[in-house]
């Protein structure tokens, strides 16, 4: 298959035409419009600061079910303790700049750019993205980002500077989102952390 090659025009081609890897297109640009309708066919963007936005639809997909989730005696006892104070939409430019900062140092590079950056702030303002933070003794200690459109939750990237900070912020998301009758959490990516909680590949 080929690699779709996008225009101004607002429209993205089927997604189980991407390539083995999951990526489908490249090209277009990071507006609010055209982040929601990606997000809504099951895309996202990921790229590095010098390569064009790419656009991506994996599969098989890591997706959690909310009331598959999985919770660890050890990590119970965190949440029981109330090491990690946890609030919502709090510090949402703290987040997101943090998990970016992280990739940076674990890797050498970082898909959250700048203007993922700033496209992702723009989504928070509209209501679109959410933060989700854990604070320890009045610091930032964790947290992840992501965007939510209709009952589904699309996770970007999370952070620790402490243990288990990330996972207190991921459990408490996902304990809210049963509450509020959401069907799933689209994980996009397979990581060991994420299946540790309950998340399972779906084709």
């Amino acid at each position: 298959m080929s690699i779709f090659q996008l225009s101004n025009e607002l429209i993205f081609p089927p997604p189980h035409l991407a390539e083995d890897n999951g990526l489908l297109a490249v090209g277009g640009d990071l507006s609010e419009e055209r982040l929601l309708l990606a997000y809504s066919m099951g895309l996202f963007p990921w790229y590095s600061e010098d390569d064009p936005v790419l656009w991506w639809s994996p599969d098989p997909r890591l997706i959690l079910l909310p009331e598959d989730l999985k919770i660890s005696r050890s990590l119970n006892q965190t949440m029981r303790k109330g090491v990690f104070k946890v609030t919502f939409d709090t510090a949402f430019e703290q987040v997101i700049r943090n998990c970016a900062s992280l990739h940076l140092q674990d890797k050498g590079d970082t898909w959250i750019t700048g203007g993922m950056i700033d496209a992702y702030i723009g989504l928070h303002h509209s209501g679109y993205a959410h933060s989700i933070e854990s604070w320890f003794e009045g610091e930032l200690a964790g947290g992840l980002y992501g965007v939510s459109l209709g009952s589904a939750f699309f996770g970007e990237s999370m952070f620790a500077k402490k243990s288990d900070a990330s996972k207190v912020a991921f459990v408490t998301l996902v304990q809210q989102l049963i509450k509020w009758n959401f069907t799933l959490i689209d994980c996009q990516v397979t990581t060991a952390h994420l299946k540790s909680l309950g998340a399972q590949d779906v084709p």
